[in-house]
């Protein structure tokens, strides 16, 4: 076992002397030592729970023959951090969270690791830190949110976002604002739609780093801990096995990952974080590569925010059991990668059917192309990522005169103000992973926009990214980002900017010698700790934001 080399032979003395300190006993000593990476906090609704589920996978373990140990790591919630400084914390926090998983577990020589996360950039840092360290690692999620109910109606977080600009544009009452903030996030768990957190909650099963359901059990639900307890056991078995991440993350099993994700219509966000983890394995994911599959996998949900039904509703309806067996059933998927059940991603999933056929609509897709769309052109030469899944019709081509800002904050501030016409294509750059630095999630502009009815008349266009609550034509992870002197950086008011999801393109119908006259745009920001070594690190969005290996 990896971990005798922290307590065996004679000059281990003092080592075990420390574990004693701790209070185990010799006949601990020969057992497995599994690390379990909690991140809970009493600051995020997505991980109050977290203490439960811990719980229950230490059970799992000892009832395996395991030594269960925690520790714990760092968290952003991104509703709250959203729209102010702490946002340009929550993807830079990735990063953290996987290099702090790294260090303790190689530190502590652990033979395996159990991860327990839930929101959106803990899921894939923890992911992350598995496939670096490559020993025997299971993921168990806090599980996602139960939707609200407010006068009747189903309800949750994006809602609440949009209410706002609903409240500023006289549709709404802020009596009625106040009900909805006090009903739509009801329980604990991740938010109940399918944004950043469920995404990569749900991938990591096809992925094969996660027991099935772990997606997609309601957090509240007593059946979340007897997955817990199984995925406690299932750890001491994959030590046993020596099943490692390197033979489960597989480039088959990305691709299977991002044929999911099209069929479900992922958050954007996704293709940050799946690139990020490929890359802890050497693999290299391609966008030209994720438009074919886009090209060839219909569309089976319209979840929160695309469309009405929530997480609970895609578990009742079959969840991803039921979604990865309606890609075999298409040919869409390899159905023989290898997973953490020790079985194959089919075997885990061949008796699971579509329970609700209005939720995941197997038969009569709402698309016969994925949710999501990589977008190139002479505004994005390197790629720039949209829901096409969460975009009125009349918006997929659209062509309007740019309005230009350069932050957030502007952008906000201009929509609040009425300045935003119909037509427009609102730019905001300078929030990449090296400009904002962080590359802040954009919700507040895009509910403000929905809540004002302009989601269906106005296009956003950012280097930096928007939640998974977004909904519209919202397209970020423009590549090269501003503050590298992509093209977005010589943008000016007015110019005509050119969208086509259905074709792939977004073009700046800019003359090339006018362009050749522009000084690009510089915008120097004042950023100190690990903000400013994060900026200089990382690389750019259509590498997954990364720190290069």
């Amino acid at each position: 076992m990896r971990s005798d080399a922290a307590r065996k032979g004679l000059e281990k003395a003092p080592h075990r002397s420390l574990f004693k300190a701790l209070g185990f006993i010799d006949e601990e000593m020969n057992k497995p030592l599994i690390g379990i990476a909690s991140s809970y906090s009493e600051i995020i609704p997505g991980h109050m729970n977290l203490d439960k589920v811990v719980q229950a996978v230490k059970d799992g373990v000892r009832m395996a023959g395991g030594v269960p140990v925690t520790f714990g790591t760092i968290g952003v919630c991104d509703g709250i951090s959203m729209n102010h400084t702490g946002m340009s914390y929550s993807l830079p926090s990735r990063q953290l969270i996987a290099d702090s998983i790294e260090i303790v577990a190689s530190a502590h020589a652990f033979d395996g690791i159990v991860l327990v996360p839930n929101c959106d950039k803990v899921v894939p840092g923890m992911m992350m830190a598995a496939a670096r360290l490559d020993i025997p690692a299971i993921v168990i999620s806090g599980g996602p949110m139960l939707a609200g109910n407010t006068c009747g109606k189903p309800t949750d977080l994006s809602g609440v976002f949009e209410a706002v600009g609903a409240v500023k544009a006289g549709k709404m009452t802020e009596e009625e604002l106040g009900e909805l903030e006090d009903t739509a996030c009801p329980t604990c768990g991740s938010c109940s739609g399918m944004y950043t957190a469920n995404s990569m909650n749900c991938l990591s099963e096809v992925l094969g780093l996660a027991l099935p359901y772990n997606g997609t059990i309601p957090a509240v639900y007593s059946e979340r801990m007897r997955l817990a307890k199984k995925s406690g056991m299932k750890i001491v078995d994959l030590i046993k096995e020596d099943i490692t991440p390197s033979k489960i993350l597989t480039e088959d099993a990305f691709m299977n990952a991002i044929t999911a994700d099209m069929a479900l219509g992922c958050s954007t966000n996704s293709l940050l974080h799946l690139p990020a983890i490929a890359n802890e394995v050497g693999i290299s994911i391609d966008f030209d590569r994720v438009n074919e599959i886009s090209a060839r996998t219909p569309d089976f949900c319209k979840l929160s925010p695309a469309g009405h039904h929530h997480i609970e509703d895609f578990h009742f309806a079959g969840g991803i059991p039921a979604l990865i067996n309606s890609l075999v059933d298409k040919e869409l998927i390899n159905r023989d990668c290898l997973t953490v059940t020790g079985k194959t991603v089919y075997e885990n999933v061949k008796n699971a059917k579509v329970r609700n056929n209005d939720v995941i609509r197997y038969d009569h897709p709402y698309s016969p192309t994925g949710g999501l769309v990589v977008l190139k052109g002479s505004l994005a030469p390197d790629g720039a990522v949209v829901k096409k899944a969460a975009v009125a019709p009349e918006m997929l081509q659209h062509k309007g005169p740019a309005r230009v800002y350069d932050s957030e904050e502007e952008v906000s501030k201009a929509i609040l103000g009425g300045e935003i016409n119909h037509g427009d294509v609102v730019v905001i750059r300078f929030e990449g992973p090296k400009g904002g630095p962080g590359m802040r999630e954009m919700l507040s502009p895009t509910s403000l926009l929905a809540g004002m009815g302009m989601d269906k008349t106005v296009a956003l266009i950012t280097d930096g990214r928007f939640s998974g609550a977004t909904r519209g034509a919202s397209i970020g992870h423009v590549s090269p980002e501003a503050a590298l002197g992509g093209p977005i950086a010589y943008v000016q008011e007015g110019d005509i900017i050119e969208i086509d999801m259905d074709k792939k393109t977004l073009n700046l119908l800019v003359d090339e010698e006018e362009l050749k006259k522009r000084v690009p745009k510089t915008k120097e920001k004042k950023v100190s700790g690990y903000l400013k070594r994060y900026a200089k690190g990382v690389s750019s969005a259509d590498k997954g934001a990364i720190f290069e290996r």
